[in-house]
């Protein structure tokens, strides 16, 4: 996991285009989605967080996003 705050704008912009970034959260929240969510995009860069994978988020204890993740989200919502 890395927070948004700890690395430059550009860093991130390098590690989303080599695919070291695929997955951002919320670390308030412990929701993850994709980068492409627009509930993701409104969220403060100090609540924001990177995952490699959605495994990785998962292990971190973040759940799917509602929105983007639809249907893993309804999945893990009949989970609990």
């Amino acid at each position: 996991m890395i927070k948004h705050t700890s690395i430059t704008p550009l860093k991130v912009k390098r590690l989303i285009r080599i695919g070291k970034l695929t997955i951002a959260g919320n670390a308030r929240l412990k929701i993850y989605g994709t980068l492409h969510c627009l509930s993701g995009k409104r969220m403060k860069k100090e609540n924001r967080v990177f995952f490699k994978s959605k495994t990785e988020a998962i292990q971190s204890g973040f759940r799917p996003c509602g929105h983007c993740l639809r249907n893993k989200y309804l999945k893990w919502k009949v989970a609990i």
